[in-house]
Protein backbone atom coordinates (compact mmCIF):
# COMPACT_ATOMS: atom_id res chain seq x y z
CA UNK A 1 0.00 0.00 0.00
CA UNK A 2 1.29 3.18 -1.07
CA UNK A 3 2.60 5.83 1.81
CA UNK A 4 0.17 8.63 2.31
CA UNK A 5 2.19 12.03 2.16
CA UNK A 6 2.36 14.52 5.22
CA UNK A 7 2.66 17.51 4.22
CA UNK A 8 2.80 20.66 6.69
CA UNK A 9 -0.54 22.34 6.94
CA UNK A 10 -1.86 24.38 4.37
CA UNK A 11 -2.30 27.54 6.63
CA UNK A 12 1.24 27.18 8.24
CA UNK A 13 2.30 27.09 4.39
CA UNK A 14 0.64 29.92 3.18
CA UNK A 15 1.35 32.09 6.16
CA UNK A 16 5.28 31.94 4.95
CA UNK A 17 3.73 33.67 1.69
CA UNK A 18 4.68 37.21 1.22
CA UNK A 19 2.10 39.15 -1.81
CA UNK A 20 1.13 36.39 -3.00
CA UNK A 21 4.54 34.82 -3.81
CA UNK A 22 6.36 32.01 -1.40
CA UNK A 23 10.08 31.42 -1.52
CA UNK A 24 11.32 28.12 -1.85
CA UNK A 25 14.58 25.98 -1.71
CA UNK A 26 14.10 23.00 -3.79
CA UNK A 27 16.76 19.80 -3.59
CA UNK A 28 16.54 18.20 -6.33
CA UNK A 29 17.77 14.08 -6.88
CA UNK A 30 15.93 13.99 -3.11
CA UNK A 31 15.22 10.41 -1.60
CA UNK A 32 11.90 11.10 -1.17
CA UNK A 33 9.22 14.03 -2.30
CA UNK A 34 8.62 15.90 0.97
CA UNK A 35 8.36 18.93 2.34
CA UNK A 36 9.45 20.99 5.38
CA UNK A 37 8.81 24.07 6.96
CA UNK A 38 11.75 26.51 8.13
CA UNK A 39 13.63 26.11 11.11
CA UNK A 40 15.80 29.33 11.01
CA UNK A 41 16.71 30.56 7.74
CA UNK A 42 13.66 32.53 7.73
CA UNK A 43 10.46 32.18 5.66
CA UNK A 44 11.67 29.62 2.94
CA UNK A 45 10.00 26.47 2.52
CA UNK A 46 12.08 23.21 1.96
CA UNK A 47 11.08 21.20 -1.01
CA UNK A 48 12.99 17.98 -1.59
CA UNK A 49 12.09 15.62 -5.16
CA UNK A 50 13.47 12.84 -6.62
CA UNK A 51 13.25 14.38 -9.76
CA UNK A 52 16.72 15.35 -11.65
CA UNK A 53 17.17 19.06 -12.86
CA UNK A 54 17.15 18.46 -16.01
CA UNK A 55 14.54 19.70 -18.72
CA UNK A 56 12.48 21.65 -16.08
CA UNK A 57 11.62 17.66 -14.31
CA UNK A 58 12.52 19.34 -11.04
CA UNK A 59 10.13 22.31 -11.59
CA UNK A 60 7.09 20.06 -12.83
CA UNK A 61 7.90 18.34 -9.30
CA UNK A 62 8.00 20.94 -7.13
CA UNK A 63 4.86 22.39 -8.60
CA UNK A 64 3.52 19.21 -8.28
CA UNK A 65 3.95 18.82 -4.95
CA UNK A 66 3.00 22.11 -3.68
CA UNK A 67 -0.66 21.73 -5.77
CA UNK A 68 -1.01 18.57 -3.61
CA UNK A 69 0.15 20.10 -0.41
CA UNK A 70 -2.04 23.42 -0.93
CA UNK A 71 -4.83 21.34 -2.27
CA UNK A 72 -4.88 23.64 -5.69
CA UNK A 73 -4.83 22.80 -9.54
CA UNK A 74 -1.04 22.86 -10.71
CA UNK A 75 -2.11 25.27 -13.07
CA UNK A 76 -2.83 28.26 -10.46
CA UNK A 77 0.90 27.81 -9.42
CA UNK A 78 3.66 29.44 -11.62
CA UNK A 79 7.46 30.07 -11.13
CA UNK A 80 8.26 33.60 -11.02
CA UNK A 81 11.65 33.69 -10.67
CA UNK A 82 14.96 30.93 -10.36
CA UNK A 83 13.88 28.68 -12.84
CA UNK A 84 17.34 27.49 -13.26
CA UNK A 85 18.47 28.23 -9.42
CA UNK A 86 17.25 26.23 -6.45
CA UNK A 87 15.91 29.19 -5.01
CA UNK A 88 12.84 29.47 -6.79
CA UNK A 89 9.78 32.02 -6.15
CA UNK A 90 6.02 30.50 -6.75
CA UNK A 91 2.97 32.81 -7.15
CA UNK A 92 0.34 31.44 -5.79
CA UNK A 93 -3.27 31.74 -6.19
CA UNK A 94 -4.98 34.24 -4.84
Amino acid sequence: MAKKKNFPPRDEIMALASDGELTVKVVPNAGENSIAMPKDAGPVLLVRVTATPEDGKANAAVLKLLSKALACPRTSLAIVRGANSRSKIIKLPA
